[in-house]
């Protein structure tokens, strides 16, 4: 496997920084790595945690640094899924804006795509709504797209995006489109959400925008790295609950320092939270190690069945951390402590990208047809 070096940074640091969630210091999310085999990244990761809130520069430093960071599949996908995690647990908001653009750049590279060079900062806009539709019609050897597309984050201050648009042949493809074509027109969003308040999530209007195919029809949604980059937001989903895991073990240790010591019912519940979060830190790591074995053999579940279990089992332990943090801690720090209030609202919003029972009545008409190891 190939060494890796963050953009701009010449040797490992001396130890990797001791720290807590306060945005102060970095204390690394591991998945397999020891602290000292991430020391070389946590400069760039800190770099993203001190940005948090100010999106230009989290898009500066997703710039510099995201041609030199791991991709799934290539034989570093813990290392990625650490650093994502990382960045989430210190500010979840900032995972958000750095997740999107790795996923770009790797789904480019996925699929032997030049822009993969390109030092923009990219967004991947892949969803559907009720009412709206992009088509992609070929012209000449090129395409272009007219049409609408929803949910599309940060789309006016970003340099060009991944998007999925509607053939002629009733199928959907991928497209590398410059978002600061003319012919782009992003909504000024109606957003008033409490949680990822710096992320507006709006519609962007296409009229005649030239686009680039990616990957060919149908190969966006059938490539292995789908679910690669599913299970990478449910590594961000994970870092959001270790931020707020840590949140919570750090009160409970101050209030002892303080001669206060936590009674059987808050400790009761800091159990719970560590083997959940533990139990999901152990499942990314092992598909992690699966992606990057690469050695697929019969009967072995397809990378979406593993996606959807995993993203699954994720979400549901992000929302009972959020139950648990939430019910011990009460209303004073939602109402007072501002770094506290905006995780559990920003995790709250960015979990909901998970489905629910629809994600798991797609996983189980997979596993009825045997798509599972049991």
């Amino acid at each position: 496997m190939a060494a890796l070096r963050p953009a701009g940074v010449d040797r490992p640091a001396a130890g990797p920084p001791e720290g807590g969630a306060d945005g102060n210091l970095i204390k690394p999310v591991l998945l397999t790595s020891s602290p000292g085999q991430l020391a070389l990244w946590l400069p760039a990761v800190e770099s993203m945690a001190r940005a948090a809130g100010n999106v230009p520069a989290l898009l500066d430093l997703a710039r510099k640094n995201g041609s030199t960071w791991p991709r799934p599949g290539e034989g570093h996908t813990a290392i990625l899924w650490e650093l994502l995690a990382t960045v989430s647990a210190a500010d979840v908001a900032a995972g958000r804006v750095l997740e999107p653009h790795l996923d770009a750049l790797a789904i480019l590279s996925q699929a032997g795509h030049p822009a993969v060079a390109d030092g923009g900062a990219w967004g991947v806009f892949a969803a559907e709504g009720p009412g709206l539709r992009l088509e992609a019609r070929a012209d000449g050897n090129a395409f272009r797209l007219d049409g609408a597309k929803p949910w599309c984050s940060l789309a006016g201050v970003l340099d060009q995006a991944v998007i999925t648009a509607h053939t002629d042949d009733g199928g959907r493809a991928a497209f590398a489109v410059d978002l600061r074509h003319h012919g782009v027109t992003a909504e000024e969003p109606a957003w008033i959400a409490r949680g990822l308040r710096e992320i507006p999530s709006g519609t962007v209007h296409f009229s005649q925008v030239p686009a680039t195919p990616v990957g060919g029809a149908g190969w966006y949604l059938s490539r292995p790295g789908f679910a690669w980059g599913g299970m990478g937001v449910a590594a961000c989903w994970l870092g959001g609950a270790i931020g707020v895991a840590r949140d919570f073990r750090q009160g409970l240790q101050a209030a002892r320092d303080a001669g206060k010591e936590p009674d059987q019912v808050a400790l009761a519940n800091l159990g719970e939270v560590d083997r959940t979060v533990t139990a999901c830190l152990h499942s990314l790591a092992r598909a992690a190690d699966r992606i990057d074995q690469n050695t697929p053999s019969d009967g072995d579940p397809s990378p979406w069945s593993e996606a959807q279990r995993l993203r699954g089992t994720v979400a549901a332990a992000v929302e009972r951390v959020l139950q648990l943090v939430g019910s011990a801690r009460g209303p004073a720090p939602l109402a007072f402590d501002e770094p506290y209030a905006k995780r559990m609202a920003d995790l709250a919003l960015y979990v909901r990208q998970h489905h629910g029972q629809r994600d798991d009545a797609q996983l189980g008409a997979l596993a009825l047809k045997g798509d599972s190891q049991w």
